[in-house]
């Protein structure tokens, strides 16, 4: 699995629109970030510290084909990079993001 954070708006327009090239700086990039399970703490208080209204959604990359890529990103590290837009189907699952006191809270199956 790897998965995207979105906010409200993007997760709604997600959900009537039944795909998205992302949020602005997807569309700044040319592509739409996610992040591995290892890499989502970070990706959180990176860019979005202290955000509320956050929904995880969990994307099975198996079923992104060769428009997914694996690039180089922050640290180093290799980051899933989609080059076209994600259609809803491709969701496994969306839950929601909260912020307990200042942290945001995931779920179990996130290391």
């Amino acid at each position: 699995m790897i998965y995207k954070i979105f906010r409200t708006p993007e997760w709604e327009q997600l959900q009537q629109q039944g795909e998205t090239l992302g949020a602005p700086i997807d569309l700044a990039d040319g592509f739409i970030h996610f992040s591995a399970a290892a890499q989502l703490r970070e990706t959180a208080a990176k860019h979005f510290a202290g955000a509320q209204g956050l929904w995880l959604a969990a994307i099975d990359e198996t079923r992104l084909g060769d428009a997914l890529k694996w690039e180089v990103s922050r640290g180093g590290a290799r980051f899933p990079h989609l080059y076209r837009a994600l259609r809803l189907g491709e969701v496994v699952w969306c839950r929601e993001l909260p912020l307990v006191e200042g942290a945001h809270v995931f779920p179990d199956q996130i290391p």
